[in-house]
């Protein structure tokens, strides 16, 4: 029997978040836009939706902080990283029609956008405002007639909201890439991809023991298997002052038997260790 509860993102329809719904799933699955990247994880705890998409890590701004932080929250409710996708990152500035490049006043998007249109903003004096989506920004516009405003979204969103490009490709580098994580509860059906995949990432996070060198030791059991971590972020316990666990993305499955080992020998040396997804890795990601 066909799931057809919707697959949800945050933003608004034409958001790069949709975008990776569609690169994952196709174009064909029904998808439903939530406000808030919590709001992802409530309809997937809450059964509302089969899965999720989620924004985790950009190729030129970094890590999405606030992502890791809720799939330590909603742990205990089941919520796993099941997938991956990397979603080409072009960005334009749209206006109403009509609207010129030298009239406009004020520049809105989502604050990672806006770092990575930088150096194109900052060849204007134009006053830039965050808002909380890029799809968003562009929706508002149309919506309120705003004129003298302009926003940086994907390009699809001109046609979507009724929008011009008044400008292409403002996004800094020619490979600006955000990487995607697909979240569902633990057991439910792992979901048919459409992405190319290249081998397997287990996502986890762990405490470590307030002794010298157990941060090296930890790190060390993995390169001992032969494992490779492709990604490290410290985040705060929100427990403690001061006090930080270490998320990590090591390139082999859960039950590869390397990292198998591995986490036995990290669960010896740590407080604390929890899988927060095992999974195919995307070849683009």
């Amino acid at each position: 029997m066909t799931d057809d509860r919707p697959v949800v993102f945050q933003g608004e329809p034409g958001a790069f978040s949709e975008e990776a719904v569609i690169a994952f799933f196709g174009e064909d699955r029904e998808r439903a836009a939530v406000p808030t990247w919590r709001s992802v994880f409530d309809a997937v705890a809450d059964g509302a939706a089969p899965a999720g998409v989620i924004a985790i890590e950009s190729s030129l701004a970094g890590t999405i902080r606030e992502t890791y932080d809720l799939l330590a929250e909603y742990h205990d409710r089941w919520i796993r990283i099941v997938g991956e996708v990397g979603v080409p990152v072009r960005l334009a500035l749209v206006a109403l029609p009509g609207q010129r490049l030298d009239a406009i006043e004020r520049v809105y998007s989502h604050g990672q956008a806006l770092v990575q249109a930088d150096e194109f903003l900052r060849s204007r004096p134009w006053e830039v405002m965050t808002t909380y989506n890029t799809a968003g920004a562009a929706r508002t516009i149309a919506e309120r007639h705003e004129p003298r405003a302009a926003a940086v979204a994907s390009p699809r969103v001109a046609e979507l909201y009724g929008l011009e490009i008044l400008a292409s490709d403002i996004q800094a580098g020619d490979d600006n890439r955000t990487r995607f994580a697909v979240v569902a509860l633990a057991d439910a059906p792992t979901p048919a991809s459409r992405v190319a995949t290249n081998g397997a990432r287990t996502t986890l996070v762990f405490a470590v023991r307030n002794v010298p060198g157990s941060l090296h030791r930890c790190l060390g059991a993995f390169a001992a298997r032969g494992v490779n971590l492709s990604s490290l972020e410290s985040r705060p316990t929100k427990q403690a002052r001061w006090e930080y666990v270490f998320w990590v993305d090591a390139d082999a499955a859960v039950d590869d038997p390397g990292c198998a080992a591995a986490l036995d020998d990290l669960r010896a040396e740590t407080e604390m260790v929890r899988i927060a997804g095992s999974y195919p890795r995307a070849a683009d990601a």
